[in-house]
């Protein structure tokens, strides 16, 4: 059981998810703000959340920039769950680190995914000599998802094109109700290595998230999953 106090920003599926999992984990839901009512931050302050000890941010790209910022304008811990607004992330960090309150955003909160990323870095780099094989992900989402390729699979493709030392091309699938599927294959003349990472249910971001936002409280910084799960220092 927590105890904690979580503001969740976005009322959409993923924020009702988490809303859920919060309650059940005993956490304290001091508000869910729907995108209407935070009117991309101008509504947000650390009282209209509740006065939480952390917020989380699920909500879409044209919103969550202005989302963060009041929160850390507000001096609330924010969890940045939103993809698709990456290019303005030089800003929103010189904020967080110009107001001293904690930022930790991430592409994709499920713990395997961002597994599946160190992998991916150290299958590029054991991949590199064979210039026999083909690069390629494709990584598939819900027909509602507003960005492609996701936040998840540049990362991916970040991590492993730079041990490569080559581009890795990326296919995205935007189909029915997929939570989230992301593949990387190395493809030869007579065989295939594949790494996969398959998201079940919503639940798996929640948990994730969740995790994150109550590692985040009483930190100073602006950080990642890496540093929740305490991957190694990249070489």
């Amino acid at each position: 059981m927590s105890g904690r106090r979580i503001a969740i920003l976005g009322d959409g599926k993923m924020g009702q998810t988490i809303r859920q999992l919060a309650v059940e984990k005993g956490w304290k839901v001091t508000a869910v703000v729907g995108e209407r009512e935070s009117d991309g931050g101008k509504g947000i302050t650390a009282l209209s959340l509740g006065e939480p000890e952390v917020a989380v941010e699920f909500t879409q790209p044209d919103a969550a920039v202005g989302n963060i910022t009041a929160c850390l304008r507000a001096g609330v811990p924010v969890i940045a769950g939103t993809t698709g607004w990456y290019d303005s992330l030089p800003e929103v960090t010189r904020i967080a680190k110009e107001t001293g309150t904690p930022l930790l955003w991430s592409p994709n909160f499920s713990l395997g995914v961002n597994v599946l990323i160190e992998l991916s870095r150290y299958a590029g780099t054991m991949m590199r000599a064979l210039t026999e094989f083909d690069a390629h992900i494709v990584e598939t989402h819900h027909a509602g998802k507003k960005d492609a390729p996701s936040g998840t699979a540049i990362a991916i493709a970040k991590a492993a094109s730079e041990a490569l030392e080559r581009p890795i091309p990326t296919t995205s699938v935007r189909t029915g109700s997929v939570p989230g599927t992301h593949e990387l294959i190395f493809d030869g003349g007579f065989e295939q290595l594949s790494l996969t990472h398959l998201a079940r249910d919503r639940r798996v971001f929640a948990e994730g998230a969740l995790k994150a936002a109550d590692w985040l409280v009483g930190k100073h910084g602006v950080f990642t999953m890496r540093d929740v799960l305490e991957l190694p220092a990249r070489g």
